[in-house]
């Protein structure tokens, strides 16, 4: 750079909101060493030691570790101008996830104090494609093949039907929340969990055992908890009773099958 500005250690701490320590840190790392050091044993910076204190920090921000970001700061072809504007894409696309999920918080707010009516929007909206190959990946360790094709039939829809299968399961779940003071084994919430049924073969066909797995992730997972709890504090507590007593009557009533089959055949 042609600019000869220098600045201390205290300087581009401050600039850059960084402790000194973390300089040091970065200094003993060799990822960000000062310009030069005055024979006051002094740490001096120039304006490319910003530059480069400033890719550091949108690396760390992306969450890559200093070593991977050492690697790519000393690559001999990387560019700062296309970093810069890969940074600046990365970052609108997390301005954009940030600001649908607080449409999202704020939504649910004004639905749980009686201002709109929720079953009009999407709960699920802003979860990022990242978390849904997460879960993806959990359900496929858990439930093996029945996940693999619930994989491949989600991505056979396009973006339009996908929304409004998300949709139907948001209110789905708004319903519920309005009956659940009729408690988990009331007709109207079993009812409901009939329909819940219904909306998973969208994804593939659950067995009695997925069923009773989804109503314990819904209670257990992080995010899961944390989506339903957005909804009522109650939800996800609720869901996994619920279902465990759907789940529990679905099996009696396949057993009861099984057995007058048997019972005709003999």
């Amino acid at each position: 750079m042609c600019d000869m500005s220098t600045y201390t250690i205290k300087q581009i701490a401050d600039l850059a909101g960084v402790s000194r320590r973390t300089l040091h840190f970065y200094d003993e790392k060799g990822l960000l060493t000062p310009s030069s050091i005055g024979s006051n044993g002094y740490r001096y910076y120039d304006e490319d030691s910003l530059l480069r204190l400033q890719q550091i920090l949108f690396y760390r921000e992306i969450g890559l570790e200093l070593q991977q970001i050492k690697e790519i700061l000393d690559f001999p072809e990387f560019d700062l101008v296309t970093a810069l504007q890969a940074h600046r894409q990365t970052l609108r696309d997390k301005i954009e996830r940030l600001q649908t999920l607080i449409r999202t918080i704020d939504t649910t707010i004004m639905h749980l104090i009686g201002e709109i009516d929720m079953s009009k929007k999407n709960i699920f909206e802003g979860f990022s494609d990242e978390k849904q190959k997460e879960y993806e990946k959990d359900a496929v360790d858990l439930w093996g093949d029945n996940a693999s094709q619930s994989i491949k039939l989600w991505n056979s829809y396009n973006d339009e039907r996908k929304a409004e299968i998300m949709q139907e399961g948001s209110e789905i779940y708004v319903e519920i929340v309005t009956n659940m003071d009729k408690g988990g084994d009331s007709p109207e919430i079993q009812a409901l969990l009939v329909r819940w049924h219904e909306h998973i073969r969208y994804f593939y066909e659950p067995s009695i055992e997925v069923l009773e797995g989804l109503g314990k992730m819904y209670h257990d997972h992080p995010d899961f908890n944390a989506t339903f709890t957005k909804i009522h504090p109650d939800l996800p507590a609720f869901l996994k009773n619920a279902i465990a007593i759907y789940v529990d009557e679905l099996e009696t009533k396949w057993l009861e099958r099984e057995l007058g089959i048997l019972e005709e055949s003999q």
